[in-house]
């Protein structure tokens, strides 16, 4: 069958689910905050720590698997590894490449979406100090239309900041028909896919993104405390980061306080010691995503997605944002009564893991997800909205 009508994914499923501890008694479907521990994702870490047990201090090694997980992230986006660069979080990442854009410029304007995790427009927000502008493309219908765009690119714009997917409601952005917007105006475009990559396929070549941050602690099967920045090739030598740190250098260990090198690749993004740790187990989760394959992932968690629409709307659930599956990621936000946090803990006690954000429960299935897990989340979530407990 073709995508939208598949009835088994296109990989064994069982077999993958095998590999994970946490289903034996619970169902995670908070995979938009953070995904589940994989035997292979804690045998990287376990590396990490006997290669620190037994050699003590072993750099060499360490380095070697940092740029392994750069190349492990580039291949999932298909870029260069030389277009790749480490950090700790989304928000550390933004915060170095703003600190990189001309504050001199004729340029001051950033142009940022409502749909934005607000840690992104904080970044934005906090560098108006140095003369930048933000102004905000609005929400409308739980939504960002791509022509709402219109009214605030222009010829001031330096940038503009579009979140690949809607943290709220999943909502994914055509992020070929902004770029063009972006680009018509000579601005450029920085994408947030902390909230869809591992479950939506992002090409930053054929989608002509020039900048993208994420972190990997949702869909790409991670931890906190790692997150890697994209910058296309061709604007990385005109970007120079005041957000930096010795391995941003060309010659980190020549220990050289002055002059102030920058790395000629995206390298020079990188900032102080890498996180080697949550490098180990980030290269190990992407790994995973990689070997399963994008395609097959996202034809899968349509199905899932689907199916929580459906039955949502059968047990009377009010869903927050669109019911196209194939313009969202397979996070199905369901408007709760109430306390949302309170049904998440409601959920958990029941043996289901879930995502509170605002006023929505979220249900976020990922490729081991079955469709028996998605008719057990509903038939607790239903239950859960009818309890005494949430008057």
């Amino acid at each position: 069958m073709d995508q939208s009508g598949i009835e088994s994914p296109n990989y064994d499923i069982g077999a993958w689910r095998k590999r994970i501890p946490l289903l034996r008694n619970i169902i995670p479907m908070n995979n938009c905050s953070q995904s589940p521990q994989f035997d292979t994702t804690r045998m990287a870490a376990e590396d990490y720590l006997e290669s620190w047990n037994r050699a003590g201090m072993d750099w060499e090694a360490w380095m070697d698997e940092t740029d392994r997980a750069k190349a492990e992230f580039a291949k999932l986006i298909n870029a260069s590894p030389d277009e790749i660069a480490v950090s700790t979080s989304a928000s550390a990442a933004a915060a170095s490449f703003i600190s990189a854009a001309p504050f001199d410029g004729p340029r001051k304007k950033i142009v940022a979406t409502e749909a934005e995790f607000p840690s992104i427009g904080h970044v934005w927000l906090a560098h108006q100090r140095f003369g930048w502008k933000t102004e905000w493309v609005p929400v409308r219908d739980d939504i960002v239309y791509p022509e709402d765009y219109d009214a605030y690119i222009d010829e001031d714009t330096y940038m503009v900041s579009a979140t690949h997917a809607y943290y709220h409601n999943g909502y994914v952005q055509d992020l070929p028909a902004i770029a063009q917007k972006a680009h018509d105006k000579g601005a450029l475009l920085f994408v947030d896919a902390y909230q869809s990559l591992g479950v939506v396929p992002l090409d930053v070549k054929a989608a002509d993104v020039d900048v993208l941050v994420t972190g990997n602690l949702k869909f790409l099967l991670g931890v906190p405390g790692i997150a890697f920045i994209y910058v296309r090739e061709g604007i990385t030598e005109q970007l120079e980061p005041s957000f930096t740190g010795w391995f941003g250098r060309a010659e980190p260990f020549s220990f050289k306080i002055e002059p102030l090198d920058y790395h000629p690749t995206a390298a020079r993004f990188d900032i102080g010691t890498p996180p080697v740790l949550n490098a180990y187990i980030a290269r190990a989760g992407m790994a995973i995503i990689n070997e399963v394959g994008i395609d097959n992932i996202r034809a899968w968690t349509i199905q899932l997605s689907r199916r929580l629409m459906e039955g949502g709307k059968a047990r009377g659930l009010k869903l927050h944002g669109t019911d196209d599956p194939t313009r969202k990621t397979p996070v199905s936000a369901f408007v709760t009564p109430g306390d949302s946090h309170l049904v998440e803990e409601m959920l958990l006690r029941r043996g289901i893991l879930a995502a509170s954000r605002g006023p929505v429960i979220r249900l976020a299935p990922h490729f081991y997800t079955t469709m028996n897990d998605v008719d057990i989340c509903l038939d607790v979530l239903q239950e859960v909205l009818q309890s005494p407990e949430l008057d």
